[in-house]
């Protein structure tokens, strides 16, 4: 299962050009940059922004979606943006390919719609927060990401996409859909089976203790109150919620952590982190005590589908999908960041 191999922490997203593009590698005449001590750690695509490389973070994700991008020989796109360098490893520059003038498959971005990935297949979407994942039938008239995923699908003359996974309305990040049946449910056997290596970033009050470890619990779905609940280790109605966390930085008041779920039970991290008294920050449902105990104000529970690992259904290779940290996590990160600064200082 790539879910307990070392692959789902280190896979990285591979690239399949059109096979209209040579494969030979590129010329030896071709730029290249060989990566120092200095740089190592850096992102791919800020590497190649640089004035002496591609000029601009633009140019940089424009060469890397038309499949004039090698690393240490092989080549890479879009979704390897950004993946880590580390020192030794070989960046080649292939302006001038053959076959690279049209923009190849990867990222896209139209209004609220931002497609990180889109091959024959499937379609990997970075969902903004305060957007359903799919149409529900009581909230009529209510946009979706699937709705923009069709409509998308539609003016290029493509069938309409099928669910593979959804995450919460107020949650941003990662979803994926598939372009076909067997694509689907290839995939949708993927996550049954808990392969897919599913991380979460989150905003919650309190400091996790100990600072990395595993909740554990048996939830049941209330069907009228629409939320999860916590419920007998024997009751028959209830499901298994299993979540690994850990802590990454910490603040006077609250935490940002890191969770990968090892289930994936609707509203999970939201009530398993409640359940332990660390309540996200911004949630509006799974909360206990008066809102006093709650002062930081954010317009939605600060969580974040970051990471998705999984095997490709027609390739059968692993790859992985990173979604940045949206604006408003990064300026309720900023304003916790900069209170602890005052904090530290006023001691």
């Amino acid at each position: 299962m790539l879910r307990h191999s070392a692959a789902s922490v280190n896979a990285r997203t591979m690239y399949y050009p059109p096979t209209s593009l040579p494969k030979d590698p590129p010329p030896r005449t071709t730029p290249h940059w060989i990566v120092s001590g200095t740089d190592a750690g850096s992102r791919l695509d800020r590497y190649l922004a640089r004035p002496n490389r591609a000029g601009s973070q633009s140019k940089a994700i424009a060469a890397l979606a038309r499949g004039k991008v090698f690393l240490n020989e092989a080549e890479v796109g879009t979704p390897d943006a950004s993946r880590r360098l580390a020192v030794g490893d070989d960046v080649r520059l292939w302006i001038d390919r053959p076959g690279s003038a049209m923009r190849r498959p990867g990222s896209y971005s139209s209004g609220d719609l931002h497609i990180l990935y889109e091959d024959d297949v499937l379609i990997v979407i970075d969902k903004p927060a305060g957007m359903l994942s799919v149409p529900l039938e009581r909230r009529g008239g209510t946009a979706s990401a699937y709705d923009l995923v069709e409509d998308h699908l539609r003016s290029n003359g493509k069938k309409r996409p099928l669910v593979v996974h959804r995450i919460d309305e107020d949650t941003s990040g990662l979803v994926l859909f598939a372009k076909n049946t067997r694509a689907q449910q290839v995939l949708k056997a993927q996550f049954r089976r808990r392969e897919p290596d599913r991380v979460y970033r989150a905003v919650v009050y309190g400091r996790p203790e100990p600072p990395q470890g595993r909740w554990q619990d048996r939830l049941v779905w209330d069907t009228k109150a629409l939320i999860q609940k916590k419920t007998h280790p024997t009751d028959p109605r209830g499901v298994d919620a299993i979540s690994d966390y850990r802590v990454i930085e910490t603040f006077p008041e609250t935490s940002l952590i890191e969770v990968r779920l090892q289930t994936g039970k609707r509203n999970q991290i939201r009530i398993q982190a409640r359940l332990r008294g660390h309540t996200l920050v911004g949630e509006p449902r799974y909360v206990f005590g008066p809102d006093t105990l709650r002062p930081i104000a954010f317009k939605r529970q600060a969580l974040h589908a970051h990471q998705l690992s999984f095997v490709h259904p027609t390739t059968g290779r692993p790859v992985t999908f990173e979604a940045p940290i949206p604006a408003d996590l990064e300026e309720l990160l900023g304003r916790l960041r900069r209170t602890a600064t005052n904090s530290r200082a006023g001691r």
